[in-house]
């Protein structure tokens, strides 16, 4: 196995040996022993991607983003949009050229070493787990409001939150980590049929309240269009940046799509390109059936108020809070599905225990890390109160987001002979402006996340320089 690395002494030589992405790739196409199996195409990537974004954030964000920017948060998403792309296309170009399941973990190994590549993956960690658990939580109250609007009754706090917030366990948001445990355990191929059939019941909901909502449009709702500035603007869009998180989802499945080098890339820009559709049709049909003094930050089911106050039925609104529960449930999938595939990537390069990269030869998964995160999601869900610890699954995933900027960077400067699928234009400025947006907004996050994400840190550096730097494939292999 090639090491790359430069000649320092010790420890930092360790740390900073590179994986070649030839072996990367190479490592990928190995079929001695059980190993995942390929069964994923482009519409199975696509709506991988597309559950794990479009989920909470559009039925909520409106609440809390309109009364900042007004009409004008038309352009809060649009510039979210353009911010979220600048990573996009580095997730793109990457995906494209190191097709594998590892996404900005492996891509760091690739070009800036095993210490950066070690934090990029506990970054991960942290926003694949914390954001599983903080979702499942949103789901277990969705399910109460479907309950209240068909049958009038709610399930008691006792089993609906966690002891910090006057309950003993959340069985509602348990249930469903559980349940997409199981659907993972049987398989990849029927876990992404489910998801792709789930994906497209959202978006016909969402559209079915855009049909709904536009009936009642006002053009007049929409004037003064910008009645809180630019400022209004630009702070609404760091709130609605985060339903974009999840684009990159598509690339944690390389080691199991069909046609990684082709497909990774078109998924990645699909599913950007959808839920940015779906999300500014929302927005507008919204706007123009409800004035954006209406719009309360303490309310959150949003788009079931617009409709209420259109149609004397509660259907509709009963409809969109299914779309919601689905919604939420595919986010819960696609996400924990990610998770697992990151620790499977890391496993097999030594840096996790290899109990994480142990494949079922009858279901071609990875058994155990399922099980494990599994558990591990349901008790921080089921009984732990989350409040701003939920918050650091932003600043990870923007750490992840800058680093990819960083990679596509470097790639193209020391492999400039790579067979690349997809080239991102506006090179280098495109990755750089990609990287300064995300370090702009993980400084606006508040202090209680850097607390939270410098412990997770700290664990972090410890777990790598007790076990993990010891444990490297690359020093065993070579040794």
């Amino acid at each position: 196995m090639a090491i790359t690395e430069a000649p320092r002494p010790g420890i930092l030589r360790a740390m900073s040996a590179q994986k070649s992405v030839d072996d990367i790739v190479a490592a990928n196409d190995a079929t001695d022993g059980p190993h995942l199996k390929r069964s994923m195409g482009f519409i199975h990537l696509t709506a991988l991607s597309i559950g794990a974004t479009l989920g909470t954030g559009i039925f909520v964000i409106l609440g809390a983003a309109v009364p900042k920017a007004g009409p004008a948060v038309l352009l809060s998403f649009i510039l979210a949009a353009v911010t979220a792309l600048f990573s996009a296309l580095s997730y793109a170009e990457l995906a494209g050229t190191i097709p594998v399941s590892g996404s900005s973990y492996s891509y760091a190994y690739a070009t800036m070493g095993e210490f950066w590549a070690w934090v990029c993956g506990w970054c991960l960690m942290l926003e694949y787990g914390v954001s599983v658990a903080a979702v499942a939580v949103g789901w277990g109250g969705y399910i109460n409001t479907l309950l209240h609007q068909l049958f009038g009754v709610e399930l008691p706090a006792a089993i609906t939150a966690a002891p910090g917030e006057g309950g003993v366990i959340n069985l509602p948001a348990v249930a469903i980590v559980v349940l997409a445990s199981i659907l993972l355990l049987r398989g990849a191929s029927e876990s992404a049929v489910v998801n792709t059939a789930m994906v497209i019941l959202k978006c016909v909901v969402l559209v079915f309240f855009c049909a709904v909502a536009f009936t009642a449009f006002k053009a007049g709702n929409l004037t003064p269009f910008m009645p809180l500035g630019f400022l209004g603007v630009s702070a609404a869009a760091s709130q609605v940046f985060f339903s974009y998180i999840g684009f990159d989802a598509a690339s944690t499945a390389g080691n199991e799509a069909k046609n990684p080098k082709r497909d990774l890339p078109r998924a990645i820009m699909a599913s950007l390109l959808i839920v940015t559709v779906l999300y500014l049709a929302v927005a507008l049909a919204a706007l123009g059936a409800m004035s954006w003094t209406k719009f309360s930050a303490d309310e959150g089911a949003t788009l079931a108020v617009a409709l209420s106050g259109i149609t004397t039925s509660n259907v509709p609104a009963i409809i969109l809070s299914v779309g919601a529960v689905i919604a939420i449930a595919s986010v819960v999938l696609a996400v924990q599905y990610g998770q697992t595939r990151i620790l499977y990537t890391m496993a097999v390069d030594g840096l996790v225990p290899a109990l994480f990269a142990k494949v079922n030869p009858r279901t071609f998964v990875p058994t155990w890390n399922i099980v494990i995160c599994g558990v591990v999601v349901s008790l921080l869900a089921g009984f732990i109160s989350l409040g701003e610890l939920a918050n650091a699954t932003s600043i990870g995933c923007l750490f992840a987001f800058a680093l990819v900027n960083i990679a596509v960077i470097i790639l193209r400067r020391t492999r400039p002979d790579l067979d690349r699928t997809f080239r991102l234009r506006l090179f280098p400025v495109a990755p750089i402006l990609g990287f300064l947006f995300c370090c702009y907004l993980m400084w606006a996050l508040p202090v209680a996340t850097w607390i939270a994400f410098g412990i997770w840190g700290a664990l972090g550096l410890v777990v790598y320089f007790g076990y993990s730097i010891r444990k490297s494939k690359l020093r065993v292999d070579a040794a």
